[in-house]
């Protein structure tokens, strides 16, 4: 072996030698890049523990039918977070904006292994990115998990938040990869996962809470210019709302003739004072409204798949889980399909660009442009929408997105635990239409005062790589 020769011209990192004496379990070429290696070096020689010598206990999730969400899901207000990836952060701080929730009798039955109490540290095992994304419940938190998280009791917050620190270092997030296997969606067994070396070091998590405070005061500023969107669009289309009524019993109470309601819903929400007077708003805005059918060209609803066709590795499959009013999270989506079944659906089930997706199930109201073209399919769960030449995608999105719209789709949707929205009543929604070069101009705005916001927020990113190099100097120098 020693008679061979690597040309100087190829890159050190992805072509090296071994001599067999140096194989461990593992034969994979990851495993012996020689700069994990090195890494790997360089730790052991602080005589560092292992993640198992913290571990009092450890158990991952599941995730439950989606075609029996009634059974299993809830609402935000009456249910149990239900923590995926996208709720970790690498900050060490959980993120609740994307956040799904089961229903009591899930947590206490089904997922009772794999609830997660205050001080627990939660650590990403399977997908794409980063992995070993750690994060710490928050006090008086009670919540679960799916099966690509698993919960460490610790003992100890303040071990869970030291432990999270070293994690969601460069060199923790290196030594984890090293240990995943897994081509498209690497994973973490649990004997790799607890065999993480860990340099314990206070000044780690200091530099960790400085950002965290940091992350917390840019998110304080993008969130007060996000929430002023509302009030430039409804000024800029001259609506201007009632004040939401307060919750008194008699604000609660209402009559309603027989007439008005024969033919048509029979439920109090529906009929509430609140509603109408928000219509007859709209009605008085300085444009003319038409109904949200006639300024749209097209919709159509996504595809349902059933559970047998779901993979862990192919294309991904989008559900409402999936978006946000910001994104199409396409890429760590949850359930795959083969290629396929994707090239069998992708001519009309894969979202244009330009177009509108718009959540129908579950969550109503999440509505968001599509700005690049990639290789995924919807669920039923999702509409696409376009619109009429004569009418901005940005600003319908904008519309759409706003809270009044929302809480009138709530109006017309149905159900008790899973919201369905009623398509015919939504699509008469009042829309109004100002003039094309104006509506540009209300969308470019928004979209401006999203731009700031964004860039808030990726500073929290720039503050995360100088800190992981302060860590790296630390423990390595």
């Amino acid at each position: 072996m020693s008679s061979y020769i690597i040309s100087k011209t190829l890159n050190p990192k992805r072509i090296f030698i071994l001599q067999k004496s140096e194989l461990e379990k593992r034969l994979d070429p990851f495993f012996y890049v020689p700069e994990l290696l090195e890494l790997e070096k360089k730790v052991l020689a602080k005589k560092p523990n292992k993640l198992r010598d913290y571990v009092q206990s450890l158990a991952s999730g599941a995730t439950p039918k989606t075609t029996e969400s009634e059974k299993y899901y809830a609402e935000k207000e009456n249910g149990i977070p239900f923590l995926r990836v996208q709720n970790l952060s690498p900050t060490g701080v959980l993120e609740f904006d994307d956040c799904k929730y089961i229903n009591e009798e899930t947590h206490n039955g089904m997922l009772k292994r794999s609830q997660v109490s205050a001080g627990d540290l939660l650590v990403k095992i399977t997908g794409v990115g980063r992995m070993a994304v750690a994060s710490v419940a928050p006090e008086e938190f009670e919540g679960n998990i799916n099966q690509h998280v698993c919960v460490i009791k610790t003992g100890s917050k303040e071990i869970s938040e030291t432990l999270a620190a070293f994690l969601n270092s460069e060199i923790g997030e290196k030594l984890a990869s090293r240990r995943s296997t897994g081509g498209t969606r690497p994973a973490l067994d649990y004997p790799a996962l607890l065999s993480i070396p860990i340099i314990e070091d206070k000044r780690i998590l200091q530099i960790t809470e400085k950002v965290i405070a940091q992350k917390q005061k840019n998110e304080a500023e993008a969130e007060k210019l996000l929430s002023s969107i509302d009030d430039y669009l409804l000024n800029e289309l001259g609506i201007k709302l009632p004040a939401p009524p307060e919750n008194t019993l008699q604000n609660r109470m209402f009559t309603r003739f027989l007439k008005e309601i024969s033919n048509n819903r029979f439920d109090p929400f529906f009929h509430q004072n609140y509603f109408e007077n928000i219509y007859l708003a709209i009605s008085k805005s300085r444009y003319k409204t038409t109904p949200l059918k006639k300024v749209i060209s097209s919709y159509s609803k996504g595809v349902e798949v059933g559970s047998s066709e779901y993979l862990q590795e192919g294309k991904p499959f989008v559900r409402v889980a999936d978006i946000t009013d910001f994104s199409i999270n396409w890429l760590n989506a949850d359930k795959k399909i083969s290629e396929n079944k994707f090239n069998e659906l992708k001519k009309f089930y894969k979202p244009k660009i330009g177009e509108i997706l718009y959540s129908k199930d579950g969550t109503i109201g999440f509505c968001v442009v599509v700005q690049e073209e990639d290789d995924y399919i919807i669920s039923s769960g999702i509409l696409r929408i376009s619109c009429k030449n004569n009418f901005d995608n940005y600003l319908l999105k904008y519309i759409l997105s706003s809270k009044v719209y929302k809480q009138l789709a709530e109006r017309v949707s149905i159900g008790t635990v899973i919201k369905h929205l009623t398509i015919e009543d939504w699509l008469n929604l009042p829309i109004p239409v100002p003039p094309l070069d104006k509506q540009k101009e209300i969308a470019e705005h928004i979209t401006g005062i999203r731009q700031q916001a964004q860039q808030l927020k990726d500073k929290t990113t720039e503050l995360l790589k100088k800190a992981s190099e302060e860590i790296e100097e630390i423990l390595l120098n």
